[in-house]
């Protein structure tokens, strides 16, 4: 049954706190596919277009993930932008990215992208269009990102907004805020063995079960790591996420994509890390490295790994 966005003013509500961001202009006829709220979680969001790398930056705090198809064959997805854009304006956003197709950075651009997985969300790669925008009250900064695309006989249209935890979330390559205690020596065999073997798990990371987000503590393994890669502006990673094997082929690589993105932004955004050195991917339960029919294997199964892609 379609959803009008504006119903969803009368009972918004999560612990007591409205949503962030609410699309008032989008047509009548738009049915919700995707309606979830996770705390605490992080979102990680384009913040220019791609030019050699995409910059991306993270938050973490309370994130309500939407999204909407809108069965209307003739609709141009401009029309739905330009609807969005005052929809932020009235509620005090400033938008820091606007770009469309190839002016975003095209395929490189659109495969950088938190994206939901089909049938909630469909990316059209010759159309497709995206906002990200920020406020600022009481110390505390709110995001929004919103990815609108044309399909065949629809448009669809996903928005991420995220109420911050954070006083000022630090932007990319911003070290200040956040340095780790732990020294790269504490797990100096990590870049020994991504040396001899080409790839190294990253054993000590943190995430919530089937949540994509990164929780925010000191991780010895990403302090090494970038030691190792800022040592040399050679060196290239790909961070690939796993899964064990319970749920779909899709569902996993989607959530193997998301944890493998947090962990590439905590690195560029907490470790100064640039984002050329840094490659996010997601490969579900296609490589296991242990049996998924016991729970020791699952999860061994379940982790991110670092894999050499070019060195000194």
């Amino acid at each position: 049954m379609g959803l009008r966005v504006g119903a969803y003013l009368a009972g918004l509500a999560v612990a007591g706190m409205a949503h962030a961001f609410e699309p008032a202009s989008l047509p009548a006829s738009a049915v919700a596919t995707h309606d979830v709220t996770e705390a605490p979680a992080s979102m990680s969001f384009p913040v220019a277009v791609f030019d050699d790398s995409l910059p991306m930056q993270e938050a973490e705090g309370r994130l309500h993930q939407r999204a909407w198809r809108v069965p209307a064959p003739t609709l141009p997805t401009l029309r739905i932008v330009r609807g969005l854009r005052a929809d932020l304006a009235a509620a005090g956003y400033e938008i820091i990215l606007d770009c469309a197709t190839e002016v975003c950075g095209g395929f490189d651009f659109r495969f950088g992208l938190t994206v939901l997985p089909a049938p909630a969300m469909n990316v059209d790669l010759f159309d497709f269009r995206v906002i990200t925008a920020q406020r600022s009250a009481a110390g505390k900064t709110d995001y929004v990102y919103i990815l609108v695309s044309k399909g065949r006989a629809n448009r669809y249209v996903q928005i991420f907004d995220l109420v911050s935890d954070a006083v000022g979330a630090a932007p990319q390559g911003d070290v200040s805020s956040g340095a780790e205690p732990e020294r790269p020596e504490a797990v100096s065999g990590l870049v020994a063995d991504l040396r001899r073997l080409g790839h190294v798990a990253l054993s000590d990371l943190d995430f919530a079960t089937g949540a994509g987000g990164l929780s925010d503590r000191s991780y010895a393994s990403l302090a090494a790591l970038a030691a190792f890669l800022k040592g040399d502006a050679a060196r290239v990673v790909a961070v690939v996420g796993h899964t064990d094997a319970v749920g779909s082929l899709e569902v996993n690589v989607a959530l193997s994509k998301r944890r493998a993105e947090a962990v590439r932004a905590r690195l560029i955004s907490r470790y100064g890390v640039p984002g050329a050195q840094v490659q996010a991917q997601g490969a579900g339960y296609m490589a296991p490295v242990a049996s998924n029919l016991t729970p020791e294997g699952r999860e061994a199964n379940r982790r991110v790994e670092a894999v050499l892609l070019g060195a000194d």
